[in-house]
């Protein structure tokens, strides 16, 4: 397997070993706040009810889960930033660009379809105008700036500012699985494009997961076999990240490995 990943030594930010004290506070605190409310009531993105922990107001809905940025996240906070790099506000994130090294990801087609929306709101007002930083492995578990025989790359990263229906969409490759997590999708909102390209001001971090089946299904597919050993050993429910919960964060998947999947989750913020 190429490359370091989230679970990596302290010289890439400390990995899932430095991220899961962290996320434990963070989710501990939300919890005591949490526990000082009543009972609230709100949406999921698919308009469900929330769970009573939300800290969303009465008239809202809870907010997409707070997760780590991992070790790789080339917002400027643990090392690189490709954020202040001409050409990084894109849609298609399949390609290097700038004076990188000009590479590709190979993989089954992914077309990523976020769309952020006002918790305060109820989720039904669009946030338009805000701005989404989407980064990921490539089909070898490997992220570009950091993995080992990627540096020179800055390919599966990019920036969208949000229309006005709050979405953002991103043409990519379906990620594959490393020892140790679920295949996933970082992703950062900002609370404008010029916040976002200045690395400044982050609003909400977070985490896209996939289906088993769709999972399964593609790396079938040339090109994942490490893959399909890795995800072997994982589950949902046993993943550091998402093992306290993902039903706001697993994504709506349509089409095939053929011509390609689409991924779509609302994101209150």
């Amino acid at each position: 397997m190429n490359g370091r990943h989230d679970e990596d030594p302290p010289e890439h930010g400390g990995g899932l070993s430095h991220d899961l004290p962290v996320l434990a506070r963070r989710r501990m605190i939300r919890l005591m706040a949490g526990a000082s409310l009543l009972p609230l009531v709100g949406c999921t993105p698919e308009g469900t009810s929330a769970s009573p922990s939300s800290s969303a107001s009465s008239a809202g809905c809870a907010e997409i889960p707070e997760e780590t940025a991992g070790p790789f996240p080339g917002d400027g906070s643990n090392g690189v930033n490709v954020l202040k790099e001409s050409g990084v506000v894109r849609s298609d994130i399949t390609r290097s660009f700038g004076d990188s090294a000009g590479g590709t990801a190979e993989g089954v087609p992914l077309t990523i379809t976020l769309t952020v929306v006002d918790a305060t709101s109820g989720c039904g007002t669009p946030k338009r105008g805000a701005a989404v930083y989407v980064w990921h492995c490539d089909r070898e578990g490997a992220y570009s700036l950091y993995s080992e025989g990627v540096t020179g790359e800055n390919y599966l990263r990019g920036v969208q500012e949000t229309d006005e229906k709050g979405r953002v969409t991103f043409t990519s490759i379906f990620p594959g699985c490393y020892p140790g997590r679920w295949p996933h999708v970082h992703f950062e909102v900002y609370g404008s494009l010029a916040d976002a390209t200045a690395a400044t001001s982050i609003t909400n971090t977070s985490q896209l997961a996939f289906p088993e089946d769709v999972c399964d299904a593609v790396y079938a597919a040339d090109g994942y076999g490490d893959s399909v050993r890795n995800l072997s050993s994982l589950s949902l429910e046993d993943d550091g990240i998402f093992s306290d919960g993902h039903d706001r964060q697993l994504a709506a998947m349509t089409g095939g490995t053929a011509d390609g999947y689409t991924a779509a989750l609302t994101v209150p913020v």
